[in-house]
């Protein structure tokens, strides 16, 4: 499908997706996008993000209960990137195609600058900030009320790779199935309790910026209501999977140092109780799961180099013995 929807991205349809936000496509430059796509503009000396969304990853209402949230972030003071509205005064305009359609949404550019590997290892005061724009987020969802027009967004059961694994992993990689399957069945048996509620579900690097002291948060693609402990262990697996298993000790040393001022921040806004902690390492393996079947999806298993060979064989064992990224940390 991935190639389908690149042939759809024609000046036609980006003329008409700019001139619903006041622009030309002439004016759009692409960033890039990985399920999405992502341009950039200015108008008015003021920089925007332009996001184009085709059915087959999201439906209007699921596109207008994630902008929902967002407004609703932004209201109460969580520097995130704010949506705006099209010259039609719309939250999202629709583009209809032969048997589908896209839908075209516009955010305000988030101000900073991004912090790669390694720089963002190790980074106790990144760290800091991570954990206390992720605690107001948590403390906000315990009391947002869905917004009337529009529906709920997904549980965590709703992820495309936990439910097309089995288009992209290899049949012969029975153990992997099997124990995604285990784990899927021990996550639900959760209890829902005051730590469940609408969370980011993809915090990394490539999803905020640094300004100084403030970060700003962006791309709620994958929002869904999860436990509190899975968007703590996203970042944590993030801020971790890098290191492969001839570093072990550093690695483990990493994972603690983060969760050291990572909660230090988080608790200065949201209090989440040592049991749920106690299942980062369940969620540890979703991400883990998760992402590897990113890389089948995308990756050209020809060409790809040492490191991502070492990491993919390291992540099919961690995968075929049940175990997480990192484990004993609480």
């Amino acid at each position: 499908m991935e190639k389908e929807l690149i042939q759809l991205m024609n000046d036609q349809l980006l003329e008409e997706a700019a001139l619903s936000f006041g622009v030309v496509f002439q004016d759009l430059n692409y960033i890039g996008g990985f399920q999405n796509f992502i341009y950039e503009y200015v108008k008015n000396g003021k920089t925007y993000i332009l996001r184009i969304t085709h059915s087959s990853h999201r439906d209007i209402d699921s596109v207008k209960a994630e902008l929902d949230w967002v407004h609703d972030l932004h209201r109460h003071g969580v520097s995130v990137s704010k949506p705006v509205t099209s010259r039609h005064d719309n939250p999202l305009e629709v583009i209809h195609l032969d048997d589908s359609y896209v839908m075209v949404t516009s955010f305000e550019k988030a101000p900073g600058i991004k912090i790669n590997y390694p720089d963002c290892m190790n980074n106790d005061s990144l760290s800091e900030k991570c954990g206390e724009i992720t605690g107001q987020i948590h403390s906000l969802s315990k009391s947002y009320v869905t917004a009337i027009h529009s529906v709920k967004r997904h549980d965590w059961t709703g992820n495309y790779y936990l439910n097309h694994a089995n288009q992209f992993i290899p049949v012969s990689q029975w153990q992997v199935f099997a124990n995604m399957e285990q784990l899927k069945t021990q996550i639900h048996g959760l209890p829902k309790t005051e730590s469940y509620g609408l969370i980011h579900g993809d915090i990394n690097i490539g999803n905020f910026l640094v300004d100084g002291d403030r970060i700003t948060l962006f791309d709620f693609d994958e929002c869904q209501y999860s436990w509190f402990a899975e968007d703590i262990a996203i970042q944590l697996f993030y801020m971790v999977y890098v290191v492969l298993d001839d570093s072990l000790q550093e690695r483990h040393d990493q994972a603690r140092r983060f969760m050291k001022h990572f909660l230090k921040g988080y608790e200065r806004q949201h209090s989440i109780h040592a049991d749920s902690l106690k299942h980062m390492e369940l969620f540890l393996r979703l991400r883990e799961i998760i992402v590897y079947v990113g890389m089948y999806r995308s990756f050209d298993f020809s060409n790809l180099n040492d490191w991502t060979q070492k990491y993919i064989q390291q992540s099919r064992n961690r995968l075929e013995a049940g175990t997480s990224i990192v484990q004993n940390l609480f």
